[in-house]
């Protein structure tokens, strides 16, 4: 037993990395892991791998929150542009938004294991009753996101134009040669990670002093974020290519709350991103159907996956989350106030530089055409940086991942 505690906290200190550093993603240290099994079993058990992934997943996805709060933040004159957490930020809040983040994805996780039993009596079913439909509930959804988050004719009409475009750009992208993990860094780094902070440099950005707050009240706002959160991260788990933009704006409808409500905005996002980490293991019981990178390695790893072995990982996903609150507010609280002492812009470009090289080394090691990588990632940072001028929504980029998840389920139901 000592040995699984072990993987555990060596699990949640892998995903604090992961999560704190741009452009090292978890599914990258998963595949890594994947890849170097038969000799890591000689040395560890195969439960101790499968903790130390789970583990890592699941504080991943809450420390990665971090980053996103201090890097990409515009200048106070776009403040009304930007998600909460940012204008939080702009304000002096970081602490009150990490603590929010924290709370949230917390209490997400309670109410994704607290609903394990309606999933397991209902969920099977369902979605063999839905899967044929899967393609035109992805559309249906698309189209409602694109009306959503649309102020007028205009907007909308170029959000669907970057919609389209990037779908395409992730079809394309996921139909070559190269791995799909390597496809999906260049696209995401390029859409989401180096656009969003080059804006940022241009716009001159600087971090704004951080009010020394160390207290939230738990209130129906946060309980609201936390439940839509938690009921939103399922809901992605049948929706293949949606992310914790679309499930935010899920997790909005069903609390009642908008992106003005900072309480049950953020707690609702976070919680969204860590439900959903765990329903992509429940997944594998429920339906069969690994919903993430590091549930399809835990699939592959283990031949008959049953219920012992969903019990064992819910039990290491709610030991991993609360080690990880911790350390987010711990890690949140030092940052805020170290990361006013730094340069800022020196940071953006250090994360740019680094971003863009472990791009470039993973290409190498791929033996992948550093002209077509380069070509592909300069386009990806080009329509990335296109929602900033235009006013749009930046999650309308994610047509990168649903537009090729619908031409595969419309093949599949035909």
């Amino acid at each position: 037993m000592f040995d699984l505690i072990l993987a555990c906290i060596i699990g949640v200190l892998f995903g604090v990395i992961t999560g704190l550093i741009p452009g090292i993603h978890v599914n990258t240290v998963g595949a890594i892991v994947f890849a170097s099994a038969t000799s890591l079993l000689n040395l560890f058990s195969l439960e101790f791998l499968c903790v130390f992934l789970v583990a890592m997943s699941i504080s991943h996805a809450l420390l990665e929150f971090i980053p996103s709060m201090f890097l990409g933040v515009p200048e106070e004159a776009t403040a009304l542009s930007i998600l909460p957490g940012h204008r939080m930020v702009l304000e002096g809040r970081s602490r009150e938004a990490i603590r929010l983040v924290a709370v949230g994805g917390f209490g997400a996780i309670m109410i994704t294991i607290l609903l394990l039993p309606l999933f397991v009596i209902f969920l099977p079913p369902l979605y063999g009753f839905l899967k044929p439909y899967i393609w035109i509930i992805l559309i249906i959804m698309s189209i409602y996101m694109l009306i959503r988050l649309s102020a007028d004719l205009n907007t909308f009409l170029w959000s669907l134009f970057l919609f389209l475009f990037s779908g395409i750009m992730g079809w394309v992208m996921l139909n070559t040669p190269i791995s799909s993990g390597l496809s999906l860094m260049c696209l995401f780094t390029g859409m989401f990670g180096v656009s969003t902070m080059l804006f940022s440099l241009n716009e001159k950005s600087c971090l704004p002093h951080q009010h020394k707050f160390n207290k939230i009240c738990l209130n129906i706002n946060i309980f609201r974020g936390m439940v839509a959160g938690g009921i939103a991260g399922t809901i992605l788990g049948f929706l293949p290519g949606f992310g914790p933009a679309q499930g935010s704006i899920i997790a909005q409808e069903l609390s009642g709350g908008s992106e003005e409500n900072n309480e049950s905005f953020l707690t609702s996002m976070s919680g969204v991103n860590t439900s959903d980490t765990l329903f992509s293991l429940i997944a594998i019981y429920l339906i069969g159907n690994p919903r993430s990178g590091i549930a399809v390695y835990l699939s592959q790893l283990i031949q008959e996956f049953n219920i012992n072995y969903l019990l064992f990982f819910i039990f290491a996903s709610l030991t991993a989350v609360s080690v990880s609150l911790i350390l987010c507010i711990k890690l949140g609280d030092y940052l805020s106030e170290y990361m006013q002492k730094l340069n800022y812009k020196k940071i953006s470009w250090g994360v740019i530089i680094f971003m863009s090289g472990l791009l470039l080394i993973f290409s190498i090691l791929e033996n992948v055409s550093l002209p077509f990588i380069s070509l592909v990632y300069a386009t990806a940072i080009a329509i990335g940086l296109l929602p900033h001028y235009l006013g749009v929504s930046k999650s309308q980029l994610m047509g990168v991942l649903i537009l090729p998840a619908v031409v595969i389920y419309f093949n599949m139901g035909f």
